[in-house]
């Protein structure tokens, strides 16, 4: 399993100048491939990313100035090219006629610069240096002294003028070990996750939601930078205050997301964790689909960033997260099975057959029934089974409807 740690540099006047010399020559390599593969798309042909790697030794001896960078480095950043492409091709195939190949690099793009596997040494004085042929400067910065064991990869990245180095490292997971306890978990915008474990009792974690705070004056920057000159000193202080109000409503967003899921993982006793399966890309085409909702799933990353977060940590810590199908789980009373017309404002179901519950609880009631009526073993005694052990701690807990013995009617199989 790969972690990347992210860790913020200050490289001096001379390292920047160095940094920004050596993206230079990888984004004009990017740049220049991408010409050579869109002329070749336009004819029907395909350029592949072994073709244009062999290119790379003449490249140098035709432009010296590409020697000053790493060799990997070169390498890496034909891969992107070739995975962006890809991409744009996969599109094609399906049908999406509106889309374009991906765009050429500005002069003020500073391209991301990954050296993998080799081209970097990690000092035990908690130092890192990088390969660089450009000049004497030494690419030499200083990072937490922890024990970062087989690294993998190092990238060097810049946002906002700061600097980043993102290392990559090999970690041993935990082996996981199915301790017969299950946790379902709901996600939500307005609502992160609401989880429900074996015995019946919930947990709710309410989305802090920064966004409502940073959008209006991320909107309003926006709309005074678009009635200026681009370009102009106006437009720039505009566009920068406005990147800046983003990278806050952002890191702000990861930090919660990131101490939520840390805490669902160290705080049940399950090992198994059950989400439902999210297309984050539907959603968007969906057509109760709204601007604000929009917004929220895929600018601010609640859905599907908080869902990864929670898988990598759950297999350190020697669990799993299992993903089914959530279809029609908002929808379906969790007691009978009867389905509802739920818009999103609407919150609460009340059934005919009393049950009042909240639309996110019973939905993470209907992920638990859906899972373990496909997966786990039981008779159908009454008490036998975890199935049925569940429910009966559901009717106990906050469900006193007497009728709850088999999974709702209706369930669509995995």
């Amino acid at each position: 399993m790969h972690l990347a740690y992210s860790i913020k540099i200050f490289p001096t006047q001379d390292q920047q100048d160095v940094l920004w010399h050596l993206s230079d020559r990888c984004r004009l390599l990017y740049n220049f491939a991408l010409q050579e593969r869109n002329e070749a798309w336009r004819r029907g042909a395909h350029v592949r990313y072994t073709d244009q790697s062999k290119a790379l030794p003449n490249i140098k001896d035709k432009y010296p100035e590409y020697r000053w960078v790493y060799s990997k480095v070169l390498q890496m950043v034909l891969r992107t090219l070739d995975a962006d492409f890809r991409s744009f091709l996969a599109l094609r195939r399906r049908g999406r006629s509106d889309a374009m190949p991906p765009r050429f690099k500005g002069r003020n793009h500073f391209f991301t610069m990954q050296f993998n596997q080799s081209g970097f040494r990690i000092s035990s004085d908690g130092r890192i240096a990088l390969s660089n042929f450009f000049n004497p400067v030494p690419l030499s910065f200083s990072i937490p002294q922890l024990e970062y064991g087989r690294v993998k990869q190092v990238s060097v990245s810049e946002r906002g003028g700061e600097y980043f180095l993102s290392i990559i490292r090999e970690v041993q997971e935990k082996p996981y070990r199915d301790n017969g306890l299950c946790q379902a978990i709901d996600l939500g915008v307005t609502k992160t996750a609401t989880a429900v474990n074996m015995q019946g009792k919930f947990f709710e974690a309410r989305t802090p939601r920064p966004d409502r705070h940073w959008n209006p004056i991320i909107d309003a920057l926006q709309s005074r930078r678009d009635r200026c000159k681009k370009g102009s000193r106006r437009w720039l202080r505009l566009h920068l205050a406005m990147k800046k109000c983003q990278r806050k409503l952002s890191n702000q967003i990861r930090d919660y997301q990131h101490k939520l899921s840390r805490k669902m993982v160290d705080n049940t006793k399950a090992n198994t964790l059950i989400i439902g399966s999210l297309d984050v890309k539907s959603m968007a085409k969906s057509s109760h689909s709204t601007r604000s909702l929009n917004r929220s799933v895929q600018n601010a990353g609640y859905l599907a960033r908080f869902a990864g977060l929670l898988a990598y940590k759950s297999r350190l810590a020697g669990k799993r997260v299992i993903g089914i199908s959530e279809a029609n789980t908002s929808r379906m009373c969790c007691a009978c099975g009867k389905q509802h017309e739920m818009p999103l404002s609407r919150r609460f179901m009340e059934c005919d057959c009393g049950n009042s519950i909240g639309r996110d609880r019973n939905s993470a009631v209907n992920i638990m029934v859906r899972f373990l009526s496909h997966n786990a073993t039981w008779s159908g005694c009454p008490g036998s089974g975890p199935l049925e052990g569940f429910l009966g701690n559901l009717r106990q807990t906050c469900l006193p409807i007497q009728k709850m013995r088999q999974a709702p009617a209706g369930m669509p199989h995995l």
